[in-house]
């Protein structure tokens, strides 16, 4: 019995405090939600914005066109020259000569 005691004052105090952080908690609004039509829209500005809009598209269409005419024009980039004769890397790799290869089905054969 002292624990059917001692659980029903824990079961108290658990209350209260519910009780405590229902008080702290805003109420909930009362009834539906209204909501406002939005403002009349001034079709005017809008085209403004519109026209805008489509002349800056057109701008840097334009632009970007102009970047492709002048790199299709430009003469193809040299590869830059090191040092060791004045060979590129893949030159020098070719002049080793590697092994190239050949289809195996083998996994020992393709390792060697």
């Amino acid at each position: 019995m002292a624990s059917r005691g001692r659980h029903g004052a824990q079961t108290r105090e658990d209350e209260q405090r519910h009780e405590e952080r229902g008080e702290q908690q805003a109420p909930a609004p009362q009834g539906p939600t209204v909501l406002h039509p939005p403002p009349p829209m001034d079709y005017g500005i809008f085209m403004q914005g519109l026209v805008q809009a489509m002349q800056t598209q057109a701008q840097t269409q334009a632009a970007l066109q102009a970047q492709l005419q002048a790199q299709a024009q430009a003469p193809a980039p040299v590869p830059q020259e090191h040092g060791h004769g004045g060979l590129s890397i893949m030159e020098r790799f070719k002049r080793m000569a590697p092994p190239s290869f050949k289809r195996e089905s083998q996994p020992l054969l393709v390792e060697s």
